[in-house]
């Protein structure tokens, strides 16, 4: 080299930085390959994930059909089925000039059925919610006792309204209750009608199929007299068993509703959210009151139309909605430690082989089988801090052997800590896991550029090159 004339030393210079430079872009390539080619564990990690979780529901299911499902009241309504005669044609005699009545002709008779909403109804009750397994895989089933108490308000022409211009010969009354999985329904309750305890029975009379769909129970409270008013008192209690959901139709005119539980994690749906509502560690207890002006009867009348006020008893962490979530970040967890091995490779001269960042990258995926796997044992806070907790220990050690010093390894380990510390923040705040995701983006890109703001990366050069 010293014979070299001074050409020839600037010629090898600038041929050994092309090498170098070809080195790092080829290395750099091969990096990126294999960070796409490590998609493929998440993948399956991810697949694994999701399966477990269809068995989840599988058994959900499999309970709901051993026991009952979700359970949905509608009512109580009071049915009423009239029989009508058609009134004769009125007109004046030519001869007399008298007005007359012409019998109408026979085939005049018709029938009818109506459904006439309580004015008042007040429902009280309380739900105990058990956890019931299959296998490692849970369920929550509810047992609800309530007490439903109401007026139903029936006005001297009412039934002849629903007949129109005939004339109401015959009418009927009948109290229907409708329970959309009547298994659930845990015995047979004695109802009070104006003081008269009176018993449910299976439904009889087909013609209320159409008014109030669905499964239902009814009690027959016999004839009603046309043109005469009427006040109808009713009380019942009920003890219903269901699965994971509880839906009320309001179809009174004025309703009134609470609900008490021991399960500290609802979750309130439907058409209708609570008036008031408080939710501690030991349950939850909430009211809602809904009148005539905002439902919709004819709807109400309907389990699966929606006009309902709901209450489902969820999960209070669904672990495999957590951990595929999780796994979403598995690709930006190798890409952010790729960067920073390279980064390291450049900055310390200390090269890494492919297999080296193959290992690592492997680690990292591992992480997320552990994570469901121990979920579904342990609380979620506690397996995730297990699973990282190995995941970043085993990579700080790897690390300080490969460096052959602990300075780098805890360094890189600190790194891993902050990013699953971050990550668990961003599970946590569903609603904000957009914005966490994109500051945590922001805030590494920023640390990279500000890192080697100073850096001259024409100036690579190979590992002991002055």
């Amino acid at each position: 080299m010293e014979n070299q004339d001074p050409a020839q030393r600037d010629a090898m210079r600038s041929f050994k930085e092309t090498v170098v430079r070809a080195h790092y872009v080829g290395k750099l390539v091969a990096v990126a390959a294999l960070a796409v080619l490590l998609l493929i564990p998440l993948a399956m990690i991810r697949g694994q994930i999701t399966q477990r979780g269809w068995h989840q529901a599988q058994v959900v299911r499999e309970i709901a059909n051993t026991a009952a499902g979700g359970q949905t009241l509608t009512g109580p309504v009071l049915a009423i089925r009239y029989r009508t005669k058609a009134l004769g044609e009125r007109h004046r005699d030519m001869n007399t000039g008298e007005i007359v009545v012409r019998p109408a002709s026979r085939g005049s008779e018709g029938e009818g059925a109506a459904i006439v909403p309580a004015q008042t109804l007040a429902i009280h009750g309380r739900a105990e919610v058990e956890q019931r397994y299959r296998g490692i895989y849970p369920a929550r089933l509810f047992h609800l006792d309530l007490t439903a108490e109401g007026v139903f308000s029936l006005p001297a022409g009412l039934i002849q309204e629903m007949a129109d211009s005939d004339e109401v010969v015959e009418a009927r009354a009948a109290l229907l209750l409708g329970i959309s999985d009547l298994r659930g329904v845990d015995a047979d309750p004695e109802v009070l009608v104006d003081q008269r305890p009176m018993r449910f029975t299976t439904p009889k009379d087909k013609r209320f199929d159409k008014l109030m769909p669905g499964s239902r129970l009814e009690i027959d409270l016999g004839a009603l007299t046309p043109g005469q008013e009427r006040s109808i008192a009713f009380s019942m209690p009920l003890k219903l068993t269901g699965t994971e959901s509880l839906a009320i139709a309001p179809t009174a005119e004025s309703n009134t509703v609470q609900i008490e539980s021991n399960w500290p994690h609802p979750s309130f749906q439907g058409r209708f959210l609570p008036r008031a509502r408080q939710v501690t560690r030991g349950g939850f207890n909430a009211q809602w009151e809904v009148s005539q002006l905002a439902r919709d009867l004819e709807k109400s009348l309907k389990a699966d139309s929606g006009e309902v006020l709901s209450v489902n008893f969820m999960e209070p962490v669904n672990i495999y909605l957590q951990c595929e979530r999780a796994v979403k970040y598995g690709s930006l967890f190798i890409v952010l430690t790729f960067a920073a091995f390279f980064l390291g490779e450049i900055l310390r001269r200390r090269p890494m082989h492919l297999m080296q960042y193959l290992l690592v990258g492997l680690a990292l995926a591992i992480f997320f089988l552990l994570l469901a796997a121990l979920s579904e044992h342990l609380p979620f806070l506690t397996a995730y801090l297990v699973s990282a907790a190995a995941c970043i220990g085993l990579i700080a050690v790897y690390l300080a052997g490969v460096f052959a010093s602990w300075r780098p390894g805890a360094v890189f380990g600190s790194g891993l800590a902050g990013l699953y510390a971050m990550l668990y923040v961003i599970l946590q705040l569903e609603d904000k896991a957009l914005l966490m995701g994109s500051l945590l983006l922001f805030a590494v890109l920023a640390a990279i550029m500000l890192s080697t703001r100073q850096f001259d990366w024409y100036a690579l050069q190979v590992t002991g090159d002055r």
